[in-house]
């Protein structure tokens, strides 16, 4: 184009015929041609005039793009085209450091300091490698035949050869190559078929798991992945409770589909698990580990155990009950008949609306909001729940107290020894009951400000300073000040301790009928009685106690009991290993020991699990899980083998 431009001009110019006598040389190149322009296009007559015109703009815009072009190797905006550049002007160009750090925007010592890395590393990632050509398609007579094959015998269209190629042959082809084979081999196009006659694609519908049928349990020969490998820990427990003799012995409902004991295990399954409700078991119901545990071809749905609970007679649970405590009491959980309980209520808030559900108490919101109120007994010795109750209505929550005394007077034929438990879970009146059978209570009585201006009157010579033996306070030496007095609807007097110095504001007031204990150990004893709420609250958290998905009382009372079920198999658990785990909380022996996936070898005669390698498997190991070989009922009396890499 250039060359066209400068035909223009007369030959006989000898800035012509010599371009480096122009003045204008040296010049970029779009320079030039805008000055050759001002001084030659004038002596031009007017057709060469316009030619040239034309020519120029034409040269002058490829003109800027080749000096675009060479602006883009020459200013380096890009990081590694910079450091590229500065490098290569070090070692290629021989160029003085301080001038290639000043052209390149670089400070010297970090110029110096990439040299120095280029020489350590002389193959840094400057430059990108190709991307990979297109992938050689899948050629040849042997695709050919297939495709001739899959229209000659199954009449398949083009796009249903291709998808079927693509999906299952692993033979990536596209329509129209499929179209173009099946052209050369002279087959004509299928004509227009109803959808009942076409091949129908890959269903992208969600899968239908097996209805739950104890009848139908695969015991063959095989091997599963569970990533429920852990609840078989609990398994040796469970055979050596009987648990599907006490469950036969009450009665509890079932049918040859789903007899009681499975239905159980698998209502059992999903709180040993941290599972909220029945209706969470729904993400699970292909684990093949969990329906063998419950001793089911699957895991029944959310449908059949929520119809299962309400099906449960309420007058079977305190029975069964009191036979699983006898029971677990025979395995070593280390509490006595005349022990020392913690009592409390806890409301499960509900919800929802139009429920007939009464108004109570809410500790964690403090509020009051409708709910089902229960009441929970706890060993504080042995560190389980042993009575719980949530068909309490508001008129009756002061005589629950009473209710559980009669209930393990039954189940162990004696009173309990000893009850703490706070100010608003009984009446004076009720004391006196307590008191006439016996039984020795301690409680906090709820402080008045008159009272508070009694003690203030006092003078500091009859407070007595005692000293707790509970290292872990940090408030070990109250004051306290224990005198007799009485209360409306308590006959008698009964003994007070007034306790300041405790890390409260104001002093708190204990009331108990005991009246030669040491007034440290009443102390210690109801600052145990604290920490029944933090049992509680791992109830809650772990066994998901407040999950109130239903507006029954009868029905979260048997949720209820399956929670004390699951936490005294924990606390078997946690008293098998030791190591200081006899009294670790359920969600931290979860983690730590059960929540494992495992490997699970179904043969002739045992149901072997192997587990994968864990940090703590040693306490299992040094617990002897795995030399335990109890036969399993409900898996044909195959024996259960525990392995542990």
């Amino acid at each position: 184009m250039i060359m066209h431009v400068i035909d223009l001009f007369p030959r006989s110019d000898p800035q012509i015929q010599n371009p480096a006598s122009h003045p204008f040389c040296g010049l970029p190149m779009h320079c030039q041609l805008a000055e050759g322009r001002s001084r030659w296009a004038r002596h031009l007559p007017w057709p060469s005039r316009t030619m040239w015109n034309i020519s120029w703009r034409i040269c002058y815009h490829c003109c800027m793009n080749v000096d675009k072009a060479r602006r883009y190797f020459l200013d380096a905006t890009n990081p590694n085209h910079r450091r590229y550049e500065a490098l290569r002007a070090l070692f290629v160009d021989q160029a003085p450091l301080r001038q290639t750090a000043r052209r390149f925007g670089y400070a010297p010592g970090s110029l110096r300091n990439l040299r120095a890395a280029f020489l350590r590393d002389p193959h840094p990632a400057f430059f990108l490698p190709d991307a990979r050509g297109r992938t050689k398609p899948h050629s040849g007579p042997q695709r050919d035949k297939l495709i001739l094959t899959l229209r000659t015998e199954r009449h398949w269209s083009a796009p249903e050869i291709a998808d079927h190629l693509t999906d299952h042959e692993q033979i990536p082809v596209s329509t129209s190559t499929v179209s173009r084979v099946l052209r050369d081999a002279g087959l004509p196009k299928l004509p227009r078929r109803p959808a009942s006659l076409r091949r129908k694609p890959p269903s992208t519908a969600p899968l239908t798991a097996p209805v739950a049928d104890q009848r139908q349990l695969d015991l063959t020969s095989r091997r599963l992945h569970s990533d429920f490998g852990g609840l078989f820990l609990f398994v040796p427990d469970l055979v050596r409770l009987d648990f599907d003799r006490l469950l036969a012995d009450h009665k509890f409902p079932g049918s040859d589909m789903l007899p009681p004991a499975c239905a159980f295990r698998a209502l059992l399954a999903l709180k040993l698990w941290n599972g909220k409700r029945h209706f969470h078991v729904m993400p699970d119901v292909f684990d093949p580990g969990l329906a063998l545990f419950a001793g089911l071809n699957a895991i029944p749905k959310r449908s059949s155990l929520s119809e299962y609970s309400m099906r449960v007679d309420p007058r079977l649970t305190p029975r069964f009950m009191d036979d699983f405590h006898h029971a677990v009491q025979r395995l070593g959980l280390a509490f006595s008949p005349a022990s020392s309980f913690d009592l409390d209520f806890h409301t499960i808030p509900y919800h929802g609306k139009d429920a007939l559900l009464e108004r109570h108490y809410v500790s964690k919101r403090s509020r009051r909001q409708k709910g089902v109120l229960s009441f929970l007994a706890r060993d504080a010795d042995a560190r389980v729940f042993v009575f719980a109750d949530s068909s309490l209505r508001k008129s009756e929550q002061s005589d629950a107290i009473l209710s559980f005394v009669k209930t393990w007077k039954d189940r162990t034929g004696s009173h309990p020894r000893e009850l703490v438990f706070d100010s608003k879970l009984t009446t004076y009146a009720n004391l006196a009951k307590l008191d006439k059978l016996g039984i020795r209570f301690l409680t906090v009585r709820r402080r008045s400000a008159q009272m508070l201006a009694k003690l203030a009157a006092l003078p500091p010579e009859q407070w007595t300073r005692v000293t707790l033996s509970n290292l872990g306070r940090i408030y070990r030496t109250p004051r306290i000040l224990s005198s007799l007095v009485r209360l409306r609807g308590y006959p008698g007097p009964i003994r007070q301790l007034a306790v300041a110095d405790l890390g409260h504001e104001d002093p708190t007031f204990l009331l108990t009928n005991q009246l030669q204990t040491a007034p440290s150990r009443l102390i210690d004893r109801y600052a145990r009685r604290m920490v029944i709420e933090n049992t509680i609250a791992d109830a809650i958290n772990f066994f998901h106690m407040d999950a109130l998905s239903c507006a029954v009382p009868l029905r979260i009372n048997f949720d209820l009991q399956l929670t004390l079920i699951a936490n005294s198999l924990y606390r078997l658990l946690g008293q098998r290993v030791g190591e200081g785990l006899e009294t670790a909380r359920c969600d931290t022996l979860f983690h730590k020991l059960v929540r494992a996936s495992a490997t699970i070898d179904i043969r002739r005669r045992s149901v072997e699990i192997r587990f994968r390698r864990r940090a703590n498997n040693p306490f299992l190991l040094h617990a002897d899980y795995a030399r335990m070989r109890p036969a399993i009922p409900w898996l044909g009396g195959r024996t259960l083998i525990l392995r542990f890499p």
